[in-house]
């Protein structure tokens, strides 16, 4: 019987949530997205040793500030794991933004425009990367010039349909509505266990595609951060999924038949939502889930900057 994994790649693109090249060698995803925890963790195998001693040779060979060799290193390692990974998948490659500049439109806008450059030099052409930022106001105008200028965008940290309007209004090529997060949120707010039809984050993701298609819009649905196979499941038939090494392996090794939960000709007839800052902040701020899990995103994805920065600043020193 064809595995449920297969049953999920003829209905959705399958895209993979890691930056372990043995895992997605093996699983042959479409895709493949990046975030500053999943580029540490690549960092800290073998088969990064040699790129990492070349970024420091030539961080070496760079004038400027220590703070700023560092940072350019560390910059220079995330494309090399980009450029790994986009060696092997026959779609595009996310790569993120620091997520330090996440209220910073315009230093978004040039860190894009740096990262597009490095893959550029690397022969990788600017339709297979994603620019990956995280979905607050300044953010998603960046996104918003970016696409303008022919660079594709992927936003990311998305936790509510405010966040998902206002991308669709800036013509974001994708957004990563989180699904396991929310459901974090909530399993902790109320103290109740949820099944994957009552999940919160399921039901959030179901609903931002519905607002899409219902109102025509282009922008990629991709839903992301899974618990557990049962939320991907729900989510069948989503534009794309982006799902972990260990849950595609449990959905390759499933057997039985996977019902389609979501196409476009299902959608329900919705009135689209003017969409302006005011009404985006107020959105967000009586949205307490999404503030406060859009918040701690922003902060785990910096932690593990500065841990990457320090990782660099030893390898420099020794």
């Amino acid at each position: 019987m064809t595995s449920k994994l297969d049953q999920l790649r003829a209905m959705t693109t399958v895209v993979a949530d890691t930056g372990d090249i043995e895992a997605v060698a093996r699983l042959k995803p479409v895709d493949c997205t990046t975030n500053p925890t999943i580029v540490l963790k690549a960092l800290g195998t073998p088969m990064f040793a040699d790129a990492i001693k070349e970024a420091v040779a030539w961080g070496k060979s760079q004038g400027g500030s220590a703070e700023a060799v560092v940072a350019a290193v560390a910059d220079r390692l995330a494309i090399s794991v980009g450029a790994a990974l986009a060696g092997l998948v026959p779609g595009r490659v996310s790569t993120e933004v620091d997520a330090d500049l996440s209220f910073d439109t315009y230093a978004s806008v040039e860190k894009g425009r740096a990262i597009i450059k490095a893959y550029e030099a690397r022969g990788i052409a600017r339709e297979r990367i994603l620019i990956k930022l995280a979905s607050t106001w300044e953010g998603i105008r960046a996104a918003e010039q970016l696409q303008k200028e022919g660079i594709d965008c992927n936003l990311t940290l998305l936790f509510s349909k405010a966040q998902a309007i206002a991308c669709a209004d800036a013509g974001a090529f994708l957004i990563s509505p989180f699904v396991g997060r929310i459901l974090d949120w909530y399993a902790k707010s109320t103290g109740q266990t949820y099944t994957a039809e009552e999940d919160p984050g399921v039901q959030s993701v179901r609903a931002i595609y519905n607002y899409y298609k219902a109102n025509g819009i282009k922008t990629i649905v991709m839903g992301a951060s899974f618990r557990n196979a049962g939320e991907i499941e729900a989510l069948a038939g989503c534009d794309r999924l982006t799902i972990s090494p260990a849950l595609l392996d449990e959905l390759s090794k499933a057997e039985g038949t996977l019902a389609r939960r979501l196409s476009p000709e299902k959608a329900e007839a919705e009135a689209p939502v003017t969409m302006d800052e005011k009404t985006f902040r107020w959105m967000m701020n009586e949205d307490a889930m999404a503030t406060e899990k859009l918040s701690e995103g922003i902060r785990l994805f910096a932690k593990d900057l500065v841990a990457l920065r320090s990782m660099v600043a030893k390898e420099m020193a020794a």
